[in-house]
């Protein structure tokens, strides 16, 4: 499968337009060699696209395209309601550079999946087919979350985003403030150094029910 595109041996820089106005972009019309943009001005129509996708010149936006379209595929066949439908949540995720655009990709792309796999365990009617679709569930559904958390984490510069600000401990004779610093990893919390003593008694984190998470498996592939 072929896309349109003038110039193809040059990649120039895509200008940047406004993502503020959700109907900017234009939508993707499928032929049976190639895909094309519908706008009135092809290149002002790549130039929209390719921001609503974060793609960076035309290789790369045509690249997504062509990847998206695969992943579209209902019956053995590239589905253009569907392939507007991931569109749609790219540029609703906004991916402002390469990375991101292709985390997007992959995050439309993983959430069709488990849809699929959700319709199949729906129309299951025996045990084998329900066991293959709910594993293959099970896996997608994992994956999706790891993916929101990379985001999330590459947005914010490799840390976790943390808003706890303060903490306050009181009890019947006054109160103790405690401060709490973000790290990359960890919640640090400062406490006043006079008032430590009145915690030598608490009880430890797992008695008080805060146990350890397992770590979500975001390498593990999946097969729909």
């Amino acid at each position: 499968m072929t896309t349109t595109s003038p110039n193809r041996h040059t990649t120039p820089p895509v200008a940047t337009t406004d993502r503020s106005d959700p109907a900017a972009s234009p939508r993707v019309k499928l032929y049976k060699w190639r895909i094309a943009i519908n706008h009135p001005d092809p290149q002002a129509g790549e130039r929209l696209l390719a921001d609503a996708l974060g793609a960076v010149d035309r290789d790369a936006l045509h690249g997504i395209l062509k990847q998206l379209v695969q992943a579209s595929v209902v019956a053995q066949k590239p589905d253009e309601a569907n392939l507007a439908f991931m569109i749609s949540m790219m540029k609703s995720i906004a991916p402002r550079d390469s990375i991101e655009a292709m985390l997007a990709a992959q995050m439309v792309s993983i959430h069709v999946l488990a849809m699929r796999c959700a319709h199949r365990l729906a129309f299951a009617d025996d045990i084998p087919r329900q066991d293959s679709a709910s594993r293959a569930l099970a896996k997608l559904a994992r994956i999706f979350p790891a993916q929101v958390e990379a985001l999330n984490r590459y947005r914010n510069n490799g840390e976790r985003a943390i808003t706890v600000e303060s903490l306050t401990v009181q009890d019947g004779t006054g109160a103790t403030a405690s401060h709490a610093v973000q790290h990359a990893d960890m919640l640090v919390t400062e406490q006043d150094t006079r008032d430590t003593a009145m915690f030598a008694g608490s009880i430890s984190p797992r008695e008080a029910g805060e146990g350890e998470h397992e770590p979500v498996d975001a390498a593990q592939g999946a097969t729909a």
